[in-house]
């Protein structure tokens, strides 16, 4: 049967933190986010059964059984960092941690990313999911972009760009149930419902005074909400970007001329300071900002 041993990362995290009795230090030393140490903490706490740090408020300090543990974690990260590695020579490769939502990766992110590695060849980057709206804390990551109203007290936040939102159906659906020439028509018709785009506030710039649908399919991922859209489910909420392909395709048909020109949700780009010193992550967020510019 395989032993189970503790992560190392976590044992790192655990060592730089008493040494400094600091998250804060230990994390800006190891070139994570304080939230991510904190996560790798808990995570050997989980591991062993128990409290390595009393915390008090901002101070940390290193329980009993936390002192006895660290002996054998620095003999056992010393052990490894002492052990002779003749061809562990070569220079780190720079690399970024990215956290994106899914559909802005597949529909905006994946499509641009050749502009930043033809200029920058030798930084590596790594692409990983996050869920709009639910996953509201920093990982591990150096970078995030989210997709939400963008209130995120304690750190770093630039929007990145605004784009309308409108409403579309696909023709398979609009024939069905006898086309849908105004606004006021949508009462004849299924509203697919999405935390992510909401259909109050386009209810008023359409000159409708109606509450938000409480009924009836919801999709909390807007790629799927436009999947639903082309299969013909009903009408729902969608951007340009999202969109442009199935309408030009003809699978979708945008509706009416009304536009919410300034949705409640949009993308937004959140980092804390430590990462961002480093000069991979300062040149992937500068290459963010500039390629959803002029979106």
């Amino acid at each position: 049967m395989a032993t189970r041993l503790p992560p190392v990362h976590a044992l790192s995290a655990f060592e730089a933190a008493a040494r400094h009795g600091s998250f804060a230090i230990a994390a800006e030393e190891l070139c994570i986010t304080p939230s991510a140490l904190s996560h790798r903490i808990r995570l050997l706490e989980e591991f062993v059964g128990e409290r390595l740090f009393i915390r008090d408020g901002r101070t940390v300090t290193v329980s009993e059984f936390g002192r006895r543990y660290l002996d054998v974690v620095r003999a056992a990260l010393r052990t490894l960092t002492d052990f002779p590695l003749p061809h562990r020579n070569a220079p780190v490769q720079p690399r970024v941690k990215v956290t994106v939502p899914p559909t802005f990766a597949r529909y905006l992110l994946v499509p641009r990313l050749s502009g930043f590695t033809a200029l920058h060849p030798d930084i590596s980057v790594e692409i990983f999911l996050s869920v709009p709206l639910y996953d509201l804390s920093l990982s591990e990551s150096d970078l995030e972009v989210r997709f939400g109203a963008g209130n995120y007290p304690d750190i770093q936040t630039k929007k990145l760009f605004n784009e309308p939102a409108f409403a579309v159906a696909s023709p398979r659906y609009l024939e069905q149930i006898g086309g849908l020439k105004t606004p006021s028509d949508l009462q004849k018709a299924t509203l697919l419902r999405s935390a992510l785009e909401p259909w109050q506030p386009w209810f008023e710039v359409a000159g409708l005074d109606w509450p938000e649908p409480s009924s009836g399919l919801r999709l909390d991922d807007l790629g799927l909400l436009l999947e639903a859209i082309r299969h013909g489910h009903g009408v729902g909420l969608t951007r340009k970007h999202f969109a442009q392909e199935m309408i030009a395709s003809g699978e979708v048909v945008q509706l009416f001329d009304v536009c919410l020109a300034t949705p409640p949700h949009a993308y937004y780009v959140v980092y804390e300071e430590p990462p961002r010193e480093r000069p991979e992550v300062r040149l992937f967020l500068d290459w963010l900002m500039a390629a959803f510019q002029n979106v």
